[in-house]
């Protein structure tokens, strides 16, 4: 019986160790994943861009910073009760997503010092309060492109 009860005693043990470990104070590094990026052909001196962001990692993030050759100015803004405003960062939850679509969320480059063709790739870095910078090419589409629609 003893023998019976010191193995139920280490496989308690063990369990809660490794439930423990699974929740460390820390909950381990974000780790993030772009997807779905594109930036519709601009007509005029400023373009959109969107993509989602997915974190996998048990830590949330934060979108702080977005810069690109093609802009000085790379915003990014929410939509709330149908009006734009400018965000100073992106919430991206543990086990969770940033999505950047049409009609909500999205990236603003204004005064573009050249305007991208369909085809095209235009070249963002985005920055994180915790993760290292994630490089993405944006494809240029057409203008009036919208994935949900597909």
């Amino acid at each position: 019986m003893t023998r019976r009860t010191t193995a139920l005693s280490a496989a308690v043990a063990l369990a809660a160790a490794l439930a423990l470990t699974g929740c460390s104070s820390d909950g381990g590094k974000p780790e993030l994943k772009v997807s779905g990026a594109y930036m519709p052909q601009p007509v005029m001196d400023m373009a959109g861009g969107f993509l989602t962001i997915r974190n996998t990692g048990g830590t949330a993030d934060k979108l702080t910073s977005v810069t690109s050759p093609l802009s000085d100015d790379v915003t990014m803004h929410e939509t709330k009760n149908q009006k734009m405003q400018r965000v100073k960062a992106f919430d991206i939850p543990a086990n969770g997503e940033l999505r950047l679509d049409r009609g909500g969320n999205h990236l603003m480059f204004m005064e573009l010092k050249s305007k991208p063709k369909q085809g095209e790739k235009v070249s963002v870095e985005l920055h994180f309060e915790k993760a290292d910078p994630i490089t993405v090419e944006l494809p240029v589409e057409a203008p009036n492109h919208n994935p949900q629609q597909h």
